[in-house]
Order: structure tokens, then sequence, then C-alpha cells
């Protein structure tokens, strides 16, 4: 490297501001969207923490409330229930990125669930045992498969009306939001299905559903064996087109913290044990003998969760490493000017809500085993969530901005919201009020934003 790269992507340590805090994220560049996130992330956990507490008299886990405890918000059990909770919505969250991005709404992803798991219900239990047996191996596929294939027609349906018949989002996905319950209620008349195929369940989580301490051991060294390996690769790019490098040691903070907070993940769910009857249970098919206080078996992370991960990491490099996501951001930011650039914009509508359909679909097929069964009535209100994920994790109702961490993180918050409140009793009425009230706040602050970056 000659001398003038090296002057351009140097530091300046001159040009850092003194204060430590705005100096370290000013060397780390973090998205102050993202710490903003963070923040009110935690404030939700304590609170409901704290009220457990002190005020319905719990036992708090700083007091030591048992991992099993569910009395108490922030423990193992709890935590690792609000994952599984927040699969669903996150994964739908990760593709309303994409259709609020290019200035777009959909309303009808709740309803999507409902048809589709409802077909998926009817598929698996009504109609493949008589073809292939009850308990066949290869049933959980044929419906995982018929899920997301449901869920990407009804998505390219819907884009197809927007794009070549120019019929707005709101209107279309409003009908679908009436039409796919309505038809989810007739597809079997109302009745509920249950229970769904065995391997199909798995994919919803519970003790069997989860891949246990060793394998979660293996997804967290990959994980931060893939942090720091952006880190490097991040740093090299730099070094190659002459941008400003970061300091060393905020390189070395940051693979630190992505590091910690990956293994503290693991910790997490290793930490929450199957219960005690299921564990009698496991022992007595194996032969295993329970020795007097008991056998420890962790849950690890579950699949859900995992099929999570997967997807975010799937959709980030779709949005920021292809010509795809490129081509979403510029119809985001000036759609006229993306049409004269050359960007089939009707095309990429399609395909945007085409992709919207099959992540609501693979959300259905989550949100149904997790249930164990399919009913008319699944997915009612996701919507809500869905939209206000985004909306909150940084995605703009104007257009043009949006990242996946963000929804991933604004569908945390919003589960952590709906589930301390169950958990502390508050009415289902006054939830809504809540859940209604973070979202036009979301939408506020994003405008506050988005007036002082101007």
């Amino acid at each position: 490297m000659n001398d003038t790269t090296s002057q351009t992507a140097a530091p300046l340590s001159g040009s850092l501001p003194k204060n430590p805090i705005t100096r370290f994220l000013h060397a780390t560049e973090v998205d102050t969207r993202l710490l903003g996130m963070l923040g009110a992330l935690l404030l939700i956990w304590f609170t409901f923490e704290f009220y457990c507490a002190a005020i319905l008299g719990r036992p708090s886990v700083f007091l030591g409330a048992a991992s099993g405890d569910a009395t108490s918000f922030l423990t193992p059990r709890n935590l690792w229930n609000l994952s599984v909770q927040t699969s669903s919505i996150g994964i739908m969250a990760t593709g309303m990125v994409l259709v609020i991005v290019t200035r777009n709404i959909d309303l009808s992803v709740g309803s999507m669930i409902g048809v589709t798991g409802m077909v998926m219900g009817i598929l698996q239990v009504n109609i493949l045992p008589q073809y292939l047996g009850l308990g066949h191996w290869s049933i959980w596929m044929i419906t995982l498969v018929t899920g997301l294939a449901l869920g990407t027609l009804i998505g390219a349906l819907h884009g197809y009306l927007i794009a070549y018949l120019t019929i707005p989002s709101f209107i279309v996905t409003l009908g679908g939001l009436m039409v796919w319950r309505g038809a989810a209620f007739l597809a079997n008349s109302g009745k509920t299905i249950s229970p769904v195929d065995q391997t199909f369940a798995l994919l919803g989580g519970g003790p069997y559903g989860a891949v246990g301490a060793t394998v979660s051991w293996g997804v967290g060294i990959l994980g931060c064996a893939g942090a720091l390996w952006l880190i490097v690769y991040g740093r090299r790019q730099r070094q190659k087109h002459e941008f400003r490098l970061r300091p060393i040691w905020a390189e070395v903070s940051m693979a630190a913290i992505a590091c910690g907070a990956i293994i503290g993940a693991v910790l997490l769910v290793n930490a929450y044990p199957w219960p005690t009857g299921i564990v009698k249970a496991y022992a007595a098919a194996n032969n295993l003998v329970v020795p007097p206080e008991g056998l420890f078996i962790s849950h690890g992370f579950a699949i859900p969760v995992l099929i999570l991960i997967g997807v975010g990491i799937c959709m980030t490099i779709l949005m920021t490493r292809t010509r795809f996501g490129r081509y979403v951001f510029a119809i985001g930011g000036n759609p006229e000017a993306a049409a004269l650039a050359g960007i089939n914009t009707r095309w990429m509508t399609l395909k945007i809500f085409a992709l919207m359909g099959m992540l609501t679909g693979l959300a259905a097929v989550i949100a149904s085993a997790r249930l164990n069964s399919a009913t008319n009535a699944l997915g009612t209100l996701d919507e809500l969530y869905v939209i206000a994920a985004a909306v909150i994790g940084g995605t703009s109702l104007a257009g043009g901005v949006g990242t996946i961490y963000g929804a991933i993180l604004g569908a945390l918050v919003m589960q952590s919201l709906q589930s301390g409140m169950v958990l502390v009793g508050v009415d289902a009425a006054i939830q809504r009020i809540v859940v209604g009230l973070v979202l036009v706040l979301a939408v506020y602050l994003d405008i506050l934003y988005r007036r002082t970056t101007k």
C-alpha cells in the first residue's frame, strides 16, 4: 500500500470527539437507531421484571428465581419462549421491509397465515395420510413446500394487481385481508384441525423442537467466526477502496461485543432445561437412569429461532449484496427515476410481493406447528405487529430506508411488549391500545429522525 493510500485510509485521531461515549460511537460507526432500539428493548425488559418483583411480589431472577420459573420476566424460560414467539413475526417483518421501502404496504399477511395454515392442516391431516399412510416421513416436507408455494402464489397475485393493474397496494392487501380470512373459514367450515404431523410440529419449537446444548454451541462458534470474518473482510475492503479505516481498538471492541452477545445467547438458551415430566419420559424411552437430583437436559436454540436467523442472514445478503437489493432501494428512493434508469419496476414489485408471500407461508408453517393445529383464526392481527416491527426497526413509510436486522429487533420489541403485558395480567383490550400507541409513536419518531438528519 503506497503512502497516499495510507494517509487516506488511516483515521485522523484529531477528528474524534473528546467525549468517551461520542468518541466510541464515532469510531465504531454504530447505528444510533440500533442503540435506541436496544435501549428501548432493555427498558421494556427491566420494567416488566421490576413490576413482577416489586408490584406483584414474584421472585425476581436477580433474587434467585429458578430458570424454569414463568412468574418473573427475565428468566431463561420466558426469554426462550419470547424468542420462539418472535420468530414468525420476525420472518414476515424482513419481507415487510422490502414492501415498505418501495412505498407499498401489505395488510393481508395475517389472513394469509390463516388460509395457508388451514390448507397445510387439511393436507397433512386429511389428505396425505390416505395415500402415504399415517406418520409417513414425507408428509411434513410436502406440507412445507405446499405452504411456501401457496404463500408465494398469493403474494404474486397481489403483486400483479398492484404492479400491472395499478391498483394501490393498500386496497389490494386490504381486500386480501378480508378475502383470505374468509377463505380460511370456508376451507374447513371454521373447524380446527389438530394435531398436525409429529415431525411437522417440531418446526414450531418445544423441547423436541430444539437442537440441544451441543449443537447450540456449534451455532455460537460459527456465529462468532462469522462476526470476526465480517470485521476482517470489511477492513480489507476499506483498504482496497482507500476508505477511512476504523481504529484497531474500535474493531476489537466490535468483535468483543458481537462475540459476547452470541455467547450470551447460547448460555441463555442452554440454561433452560426440559420439564421434569418430559425428561422422565425421554429417560424411560432411552433406558437412562435419572439421578435423585434430576437430569438436566438443555433446550438449546429452538428450530424456529434458527430459521429466523437463517432468513435474516439471507435477506440481509439479498438487500445489501445483490442487484435486486439495489433496485429495491432505488425504487423506494425515486420510482420515476428508477424506471427511467431501466429498472422494470412492475416486475420488481411483483417479485417483492411474491417474496413477501413466501416468507408469510414460512411464518404460517412455524405458527401452525407451534400450536400443533390449524385454525381459521391463526394470524389474526399479525399484520399490525409485522408493520409495527418494520417501522420500529427503522423502515421509513416514506420509502427508501430500512434494514433487516432493524425489523427483527423491532419484532422482538413488539413481542416483548405483548408477552410482558400477558405476564403481568394486562387486559387484551389494553394490550391492543398499547400496541397501537407504540406504532404511532414509532412513526412520529421516524419523522423527527428524518428531519434532524436532513
